[in-house]
């Protein structure tokens, strides 16, 4: 058992999601940065799908009930086991009854905690995420949670120590064009591959807000709500992007000029750092 001491501003349990349930309107969630909490996984033995914590930015403080294995991986910033430095991207073994403390954050966002059998949470349509959006999954944890401990595999981790990913201060995020690019001018979607945009400090699990030139459209009135799919880059009214993250709805009625190959940069990117959207061909 898990308890939780102190959640932090925003602690939750995550694994990769649901995906494939867009046609009842339940958003995939899931880790925002999913090769950190694969990589966690991997660290303590777990299968690379098994539950974890994803910690936002001010930490958090947990107590565990029994003998057992954790790794932190994702952003930087202190872990302590009872008061004592341990070391990031490794794993840890910590006895029963002693605090684990995942410090605030110093580079980057989001830390990931794996324990050893993984954090057996109930699923919900085959994931134990908590979904911010659609309410799904497990409540985010506040202070005197509980979470149940799965139980570990006998085969110990093939991967014992793996080196720091640095948060970098310029995202180069590949794009690819539509399905509403023609809803702009040529000018807009080449002010989006050409100029530079800064992360919003108002952003979440569902979306990141850019802000930058604005992207001016080319035809007037109103889309009917569609698709929205993970990375898509929404525009809204005031012609700012927004990049949908895990959580986004499964619709919406704003022209997507473009979808980010790739979003797990921005799950660390600090408000403040700088966004270069270019072509899959570069």
């Amino acid at each position: 058992m898990i308890q939780v001491v102190r959640a932090g501003a925003l602690t939750t349990v995550q694994d990769l999601g649901r995906p494939g349930w867009a046609h009842l309107g339940v958003p995939r969630s899931g880790a925002l940065d999913g090769p950190a909490l694969r990589l966690a996984n991997r660290l303590v033995g777990n299968a690379e799908t098994a539950a974890g914590l994803e910690i936002t930015l001010t930490g958090c403080r947990l107590r565990v009930t029994r003998t057992t294995t954790v790794a932190v991986t994702g952003a930087y910033g202190p872990l302590r086991v009872d008061g004592r430095a341990a070391g990031l991207g490794q794993p840890v073994a910590v006895p029963a009854g002693a605090t684990v403390d995942i410090g605030a954050a110093s580079h980057g966002v989001r830390r990931y905690l794996a324990v050893g059998g993984g954090i057996d949470v109930p699923p919900v349509l085959g994931s134990r995420s908590t979904d911010t959006l659609s309410g799904l999954g497990p409540a985010p944890l506040t202070d005197g949670d509980e979470l149940p401990i799965g139980t570990a595999v006998p085969t110990p981790s093939t991967v014992h120590f793996t080196p720091g990913r640095p948060t970098p201060d310029v995202l180069r995020l590949a794009v690819r064009l539509g399905p509403r690019d023609d809803w702009f001018t040529t000018a807009a979607v080449g002010t989006l591959l050409s100029t530079p945009y800064t992360v919003s400090p108002v952003g979440n699990r569902v979306g990141a807000r850019l802000a930058g030139a604005r992207l001016t459209r080319a035809r007037a009135g109103e889309l009917p709500s569609e698709g929205i799919v993970l990375g898509a880059v929404q525009v809204p009214a005031d012609g700012q992007p927004l990049v949908f993250l895990a959580d986004h709805p499964t619709t919406g009625g704003y022209p997507v000029i473009a979808v980010v190959d790739d979003v797990a940069p921005l799950a660390q990117a600090r408000p403040g750092t700088t966004v270069l959207f270019h072509g899959p061909q570069r």
